[in-house]
Formats: structure tokens, sequence, C-alpha cells
């Protein structure tokens, strides 16, 4: 395996604590991180985090803290003592929100004398199109809106955002290339796009500028993960950096 492993997060989208050490078993050193989510974190809690760093194996931590800025910024310590890579939040949380977690985290980190995690921000749903924007209220284009949220992270410090591939171009002319870009909505060709609405081939998302892919069903689905996998590394080495 190459190092265009490193560039895949595999989602452990799933309901239950045995089938996550399964994949992670299955899949430890063939992806860069694993990602906790809402579901498996609210069956398993922090045990489950423990589990995958006990592999040796890393992870981001997929809650997407949103709230009032006190609330957020206490999650985020939270997250830090859990020694995960990444986590994120909802930059719809607004600028103090993100600040105040970013800066609580640095603390955490500082007094235990371990990394800081990276924190992203969370933009607009993958799952959102400009229908459904539009019904919670957010106006105007998608991009414009994604591209206003990661300069408002940038500022409150965040080292990127989670955005659909199809804002990468609009994110990159905002915030430069250091910024971190982690694109769920990632999809091979041949497979299907289920609830995702913004999607790009994993080579087309790369070669745009993303840094890391959220990739769970295209490979949870597969007759052969392992398959699955080396598909999606080989798709990534097609892009010539």
């Amino acid at each position: 395996m190459s190092d265009h492993k490193e560039k895949i997060i595999f989602a452990l989208d799933m309901e239950h604590f045995s089938e996550a050490q399964q994949w992670v078993k299955l899949l430890k050193n063939q992806v860069g991180l694993f990602k906790v989510g809402k579901q498996l974190f609210t069956h398993a809690g922090p045990k489950v985090i423990d589990m995958i760093l006990q592999k040796g194996q890393k992870v981001f931590l997929d809650l997407k803290f949103h709230d009032i800025p006190n609330t957020a910024a206490k999650a985020g310590e939270e997250a830090t003592k859990h020694n995960v890579t990444m986590f994120n939040l909802h930059a719809l949380g607004g600028f103090e929100m993100m600040k105040r977690t970013v800066e609580a985290s640095k603390a955490v980190a500082k007094t235990l004398n371990i990394p800081k995690p990276l924190i992203l921000a969370v933009t607009i749903l993958t799952s959102m199109d400009e229908e459904t924007i539009k019904e919670v209220g957010i106006q105007g284009p998608i991009d414009e809106r994604v591209g206003r949220l990661a300069s408002l992270a940038m500022k409150a410090g965040a080292d990127g955002v989670v955005a659909s591939p199809q804002e990468i171009n609009i994110i990159r002319k905002r915030c430069g290339d250091k910024f971190l870009i982690i694109t769920p909505g990632i999809r091979m060709p041949s497979s299907k796009s289920d609830d995702q609405k913004r999607t790009l081939s994993p080579r087309e998302a790369i070669a745009t500028g993303a840094d890391y892919l959220v990739i769970g069903r295209p490979i949870k689905e597969a007759k052969d993960p392992l398959e699955a996998v080396q598909e999606i590394v080989e798709d990534i080495a097609r892009h010539k950096v």
C-alpha cells in the first residue's frame, strides 16, 4: 500500500461495537484514519476510541459540536483529552463558538503535553442541495455559503473544514493551500450515490485539492472491502501531484 492510503478516512457508521472492532481489525494499516460518528459513539462511548488507539490507529471524532460557545468549548476539551487526531464542529455555530473551542483544545493539549487535534468546521452537509438549504432559510448558492463559512472558520483558528468535493475550489481560493479540506460524498464511478447529493470520485476530489476523503459505504458494502480500498488507492494514484 502506498502513502495514498493515508488520505482515506474510513467511516465507522455502524450500530455495534463488535462490528466496529471487526472493521478496524480488517482495515488496520489499510486506511489513514477511522471516523467515529454519532451512532457508534452514542452506542459505545469513549471505549471505541480507546479500541482504535490501542491498535495503533488514528481517530477522527465526528460529533459535529454545535452549541453555545461554553458548551462546545467544554466538549472540545473532552475530545482533546481522548487524544483523537481530529474532531469537528459546525461552522454555523458561529465565530465565537469556533474560536472558544480552538482555544480550549489548545490549552488542554498544552497542559497534558499531547498534540492538539486538528479542528475542522462542517460547512454545508453533503446531503443538502440548493433546494434543501432554501428550506432551512439559507439564502444564496451553496458554493458561496460554503466559502463564507470556511473563511469564518479559518479566522476563528480552525485547521480546516469538512465540505463537499464540489466546493473545494472556492475554499482553496478563499483559504489557501494550507487549510485542510476533508471531503465526504466520495463515490467511485460504479458506485451509487446513496443520500449524498454532491459527489466526486477519489481521483477527482484529490485532483481538485482535497486533503482527506471520508469513505464508508463504497468500502463497507463491497463484496471484497480490501479490494475496494485498493481500487480507491489506485484511483487516487492516477492523480499526478
